[in-house]
Parts: C-alpha cells; structure tokens; sequence
C-alpha cells in the first residue's frame, strides 16, 4: 500500500504520461537518487521521488537528474537562491525576518546569504517550478520562482501537472503555500 507521498508521485506521474505531453524515459532507480542526494546535498520529497521513480521526464525545462552535467544541475539548484540574492543586491528586496537590512551592499548580501542558508532548499520539478527538498515532506504547493517573485502553481505535484499540462481553464486558487520563508513572498 502506498503511503501519501508515493500516492501523489505516483498518479502525477501517470497523468503526465496519459497527457503525452513529454518524453518520459524509465524512472530513477533507487541507486540513482541515493547518488543524486548525496552528490547535491539534499533529499527528494516524498512526491517528487515518487514520481521521478515511475518515469523521468526529459526535454525542454526539465531537470535530467541521470544525464545532465552536474555543474547544470547545481546551477538549476541554486538559481531560487541566486534569484533573491541578485533581488537584494538590485531591487532592495528584503526578507522580512531577516532583521534590520546593513547598509553596505557586501555585508546585506553575506547577511542574506547567511539567512537563505536556513530555509528549505527547493528542488525543479519543471522550467522555474519547484517542490522544497526533505524527505518525510509531501503534499506541498508547487511554487513558481523568479527572483523575489513566488506564486503557487498547484496545490500539489498532481495538481501542477494537471494545471499545466492538462486542463485548458485553471481551477480554483491553490492553497496558501506552506513553506518557510518561500511562502512569504506569495
């Protein structure tokens, strides 16, 4: 019997490959995301390895966690990260927990730095769509991120892939996302 996780994964999944809208080559084995974890750092969500380990999607804006070069795929892990850095350092953005911004750039960047280093990392699932990392984690909105920008796409795996592959009319507004730090700046 499939746990929640594994029943989202699963079924976002299937849905993708019904809706033909990718390449799907065969999932990642257990192997491979025990590698990719330990190489980058951090954990699928529950979902998200469920759903990488029915099928991999492959071509324009998806992640290949198998055959992408490493330094491509640190890049696409960095980048909500490098997004509010490059938000702090050019549009004066700043976290509202973060405390009182310094007045020299250097030190509100290494500042910034410092508090982004304690928020969970998010992971592509598609173009600039992400789920934030952690095993034991699933069922979280899938978010959109540019820059200081975040908007949600779906209330959850299954429902992004419905929302932008699927349906033609969107539903109803997605939940508020619950994220630390990422949920703030829906």
């Amino acid at each position: 019997m499939l746990d929640d996780g594994a029943r989202i994964g699963v079924a976002a999944s299937r849905r993708l490959a019904e809706l033909s809208a990718v390449t799907m080559a065969p999932g990642l084995t257990d192997d491979e995301l025990a590698r990719i974890e330990g190489d980058f750092g951090f954990e699928f969500a529950d979902d998200h390895r469920s759903f990488l380990s029915c099928a991999l999607p492959l071509g324009e804006s998806w992640p290949d966690w198998r055959s992408a070069p490493r330094r491509s795929l640190h890049q696409r892990l960095r980048l909500p990260t490098d997004g509010i850095l490059f938000a702090v350092e050019w549009q004066e953005f700043w976290g509202a927990g973060w405390g009182v911004r310094p007045a020299r750039m250097k030190d509100a960047l290494r500042s910034a730095n410092y508090q982004l280093a304690r928020v969970p990392q998010l992971v592509p699932v598609h173009s600039h769509h992400y789920l934030p990392a952690g095993r034991g984690r699933h069922g979280h909105p899938v978010l959109s991120v540019y820059q200081a920008d975040v908007k949600c796409c779906g209330s959850d795996l299954f429902d992004y892939i419905e929302c932008e592959f699927g349906r033609v009319e969107p539903g109803p507004a997605p939940p508020t996302p619950t994220v630390e730090f990422w949920s703030d700046l829906t």
